[in-house]
């Protein structure tokens, strides 16, 4: 039986390439590379869960043509080299095993590399340092270091630099390469009027702008051949003030595509200018719309009255969104990253009519987080993602032995590890002390922004369900369990996933008042008790949140404030959101008393004030039960008791508490 997505699962052909299907791995950067950038096993091993769940088409993110010129990561691919062909060859015939085209993202990042990382000042289009230089300059005490202007001996290198690297990949076994031409990077410092101040010929109008990308194109095809298909990554607006618009980038697509591009991948946005003022238009979080940048390719479309091939990303986060963009014409492939992350089985299952089992991606770049370690890459809630090279095939393997297991709470970590324990044949009841599963995530899950945090507990909702039903695993609700309680069943081991408590210091004056609540509470038991003057306390992302979904009910939030001081950067959108809405967080700033007004606050200079409200949400924190652990872990075997998530360690997140289980699972 054929499935719903008839757009997504249509075959494509281009320049004698034929695609099974619409879907795309786009480019993620996995520091699985050889420090000295080749492919690696474990690298191939990595890729191999996409192309066996079903992707057409898998990218490997910011593959450098040159790492002794241009390196951003710690363990990324380099194409400079014959070297290079072999170890490709492994990923591409890895991918060819399921149908799918194995390929790379080609890249200088130009002006961005540091001098650190290659031993010379970098190279680029006009002599202009971005940013991220300057802000690393400042901290080291020192001037920014100028970038070299590229001479056109040194475009020439470049460009066939760029044209050999598509070469090697062909070698290699690949016959598709994406040039990256957007976010920033060298070829965009070309195109770009924000970065390219020349007065050459590869200065001024958009057709010296184009110049460059032109000549990087036609040689790659030149040296390719015509059947190699040329993919072209692209910001459809790059936002910042100076930067290309979308009105001009269409204009220069027509060139390009004029010029040998067969598909355009089109994103928004820059790296590293504004320190990541841009990012959000390449990378949203967890608060943000939905299929973010689909309409530049929609705009795009309609310009080009269809006759072009686009492929549209950014938060493209379900085969139903995927779907309803490929069936309005809007695009010809969807690129997905962190959902196929989360779920690289999601084209089997959406193909079997199985969207219900897909797991939603949360967006809470925790994966993104990790290469910034640096980190090998892996996933917050596909804790498989991070284990591809143990588990090969992406199976759990059969216990030898079944044993009798106690998995104690039923929040993000406690239901994984019953996840895995059940498929790993062992006999699993949980304890939980409420009346329902996933813990902390369904506070989480409160605020009307947190779209992809509720999808994924009614995923966790669905899936226990199957379970139970099947008579796999039992869940006892309301049931605070004892080490009394755990000895008389005899377990044979025991998951202790507890969670921890809201921090509220005792020590405060007032903090006991009514008006005092725990903020997550607030958003899902008591919300008919908040008052119309808020003010909250603790500005992580529960405060944040929070403060946001208050003020989106009428609220007024009188203040925000956290005792730690500002971080140098946030991942997070929510303080961008906060401050559309006026809201600003006060850092270095402490409560020290609940009054029957408000709060008395201390702020950064020792002085302190008064902030009006009726209400005061705490978002201070958590505390493990120490006590508790301490009595749960001598209920069994001593050597068979495993503490996961934040029982084990305050400060943990999704990844964390996911992660952890899982693997303690796997040694029961």
């Amino acid at each position: 039986m054929a499935s719903n997505y008839t757009h997504l699962f249509s075959p494509i052909r281009i320049n004698d390439v034929d695609f099974k299907n619409r879907i795309i791995l786009a480019p993620p950067s996995p520091n699985l590379a050889s420090p000295d950038g080749l492919v690696t096993h474990q690298f191939v091993d990595w890729f191999r869960m996409f192309a066996r769940g079903g992707a057409s088409i898998l990218y490997v993110g910011n593959s450098s043509i040159d790492i002794s010129e241009c390196k951003d990561e710690e363990c990324q691919l380099d194409l400079a080299s014959d070297h290079s062909v072999l170890p490709m060859s492994w990923y591409a015939e890895m991918a060819q095993e399921f149908d799918c085209h194995a390929s790379l993202e080609v890249n200088h990042n130009g002006k961005d590399t540091t001098f650190e990382a290659v031993g010379h000042v970098p190279f680029t289009s006009s002599p202009i340092p971005g940013d991220s230089e300057k802000m690393r300059a400042a901290m080291a005490g020192r001037q920014p270091y100028i970038p070299i202007e590229m001479d056109q001996k040194k475009i020439d290198e470049t460009v066939m630099k760029y044209a050999m690297a598509c070469k090697r990949m062909q070698k290699a076994g690949m016959d598709i390469a994406l040039l990256h031409g957007g976010h920033g990077n060298l070829i965009s410092q070309f195109t770009s009027p924000h970065y390219n101040k020349r007065t050459d010929k590869y200065g001024g109008s958009l057709e010296n702008r184009a110049r460059f990308a032109i000549e990087v194109v036609e040689k790659t095809r030149e040296l390719c051949g015509k059947n190699f298909v040329i993919d072209y990554r692209i910001s459809a607006d790059e936002i910042i003030g100076d930067g290309m618009h979308i009105e001009e980038t269409m204009k220069l697509m027509k060139i390009l595509k004029d010029h040998g591009v067969d598909m355009f991948n089109v994103s928004a946005g820059l790296h590293s200018e504004g320190l990541m003022a841009y990012m959000r238009y390449w990378l949203q979080g967890s608060t943000m719309k939905r299929g973010f940048n689909v309409h530049w390719t929609e705009q795009i479309k309609d310009y080009f009255q269809g006759d072009i091939r686009l492929t549209a990303v950014g938060s493209i986060t379900s085969v139903d969104l995927a779907e309803e963009y490929l069936s309005k014409g809007w695009c010809d492939f969807v690129a997905m990253c962190r959902p196929l992350m989360a779920d690289p089985e999601m084209p089997k299952k959406a193909a079997a009519n199985r969207s219900e089992d897909i797991r939603p991606c949360l967006r809470c770049n925790a994966c993104a987080m990790r290469l910034g370690g640096p980190k090998v890459i892996n996933c917050a809630i596909n804790p498989i993602s991070g284990m591809t090279s143990y588990l090969r095939d992406g199976e759990v393997p059969i216990a030898k032995q079944k044993k009798k297991v106690a998995v104690v709470g039923a929040g993000p970590a406690g239901l994984q590890a019953m996840f895995t324990l059940v498929e790993r044949g062992h006999d699993v009841t949980v304890y939980e002390k409420s009346d329902r599963i996933a813990g902390c995530l369904n506070g989480a899950a409160a605020p009307p922004l947190k779209i992809d945090m509720r999808d994924y507990v009614k995923w966790l909702n669905r899936q226990t369900q199957k379970i139970i039903k099947a008579g796999k695993a039992k869940i006892l609700f309301n049931t605070a369990a004892t080490a009394k309680m755990l000895e008389v069943e005899g377990y044979d081991a025991i998951v202790i996933a507890v969670g921890a408590d809201p921090l509220i210091p005792r020590s405060i004056p007032g903090i006991t008042k009514p008006s005092v609540m725990w903020a997550a509470d607030a958003e899902t038991k008591y919300r008919a008790k908040v008052g119309k003057k808020v003010v909250v306390v603790g500005a992580g992302d529960v405060g944040m949140e929070a403060a946001h979904d208050f003020a989106e009910d009428g609220r007024e939030i009188t203040g925000l404030i956290d005792m730690m001081p500002k971080p140098a950067f946030m991942m997070s959108e929510l303080p961008q959101i906060l401050g559309e809405k006026g809201i600003t967080i006060q850092y270095s700033t402490s409560i020290v008393e609940v009054t029957d007004t408000g709060i008395i606050a201390k702020g950064p200079d020792g002085q302190t004030f008064t902030i009006e409200a009726d209400t005061v949400l705490l978002a201070m924190g958590m505390r493990i039960d120490h006590a508790l652990i301490a009595e749960l872990r001598r209920a069994a075997p001593e050597t068979e008791c495993y503490i996961v998530g934040d029982a084990k360690k305050i400060g943990g997140n999704v990844s964390a508490a996911v992660n952890g289980a899982f693997q303690a699972a796997l040694h029961i």
